[in-house]
């Protein structure tokens, strides 16, 4: 009897659950499909990523991904670019509150005879400013070779390097320099009547050349 129960096998393992259609394991399938319904997802981003570009960039409906994305690079590296060069850029000055006009002339020695001007003018901003300043500069034949300009709070400031080509300063820079600010100043502060006395503080104008 003892002999007998020695030799009793275990009971045979049950074979893994297998699925209808293809003969894999119910946990593979179950795994199978967690993948496939995950990368279908994946594939539903990435088409409305795509699709969102293409109404970003101009007549993209015919381009394929490959050309599209291509795009879309060549896009961000001009942006980054110009943000570069935004952000190297010297900063606008900010307009002073005081009305000033300078004027400075520069002759070069030897054989150029050619006068540089340097002239500044802050004064109250208004429309056709920039334009009664270039007709004085005309005036007095001379002509603009860089400006910078600078606006804010209702307020202008004017940089100005003029030449006068001919070399013919007569009488001399200093008149020169004071032609230059006389008709600056008419332009820039129409209002005010020269050698009055009732000037406030902001409308006293500093004289330098």
């Amino acid at each position: 009897m003892s002999s007998m129960a020695s030799t009793r096998q275990p009971p045979p393992t049950a074979p893994p659950e297998l699925s209808s259609s293809s003969g894999r394991s119910a946990t593979e399938a179950r795994s199978l499909k967690v993948h496939s319904e995950a990368e279908r997802r994946r594939r539903e981003r990435i088409n409305g990523h795509l699709a969102t570009l293409r109404r970003m960039v101009p007549d993209a409906n015919q381009m394929d991904k490959a050309t599209l994305l291509g795009s879309v690079v060549n896009q961000v590296k001009y942006l980054k670019r110009k943000a570069t060069e935004t952000t190297t850029r010297a900063p606008t000055p900010i307009p002073p509150e005081a009305n000033e006009i300078t004027v400075q002339c520069y002759t070069a020695a030897g054989e150029d005879k050619t006068t540089h001007i340097r002239a500044t003018v802050s004064c109250d901003d208004r429309p056709g400013l920039f334009t009664g300043l270039a007709g004085a500069f005309r005036g007095l034949s001379l002509r603009v070779l860089r400006a910078e300009l600078a606006s804010l709070g209702g307020r202008a400031h004017h940089v100005f390097l003029l030449c006068k080509e001919d070399g013919d300063v007569s009488p001399g820079p200093i008149a020169l320099e004071g032609a230059v600010w006389q008709a600056l100043a008419e332009v820039a502060f129409p209002e005010m009547a020269f050698g009055g006395n009732s000037w406030s503080k902001r409308q006293r104008i500093l004289y330098s050349v």
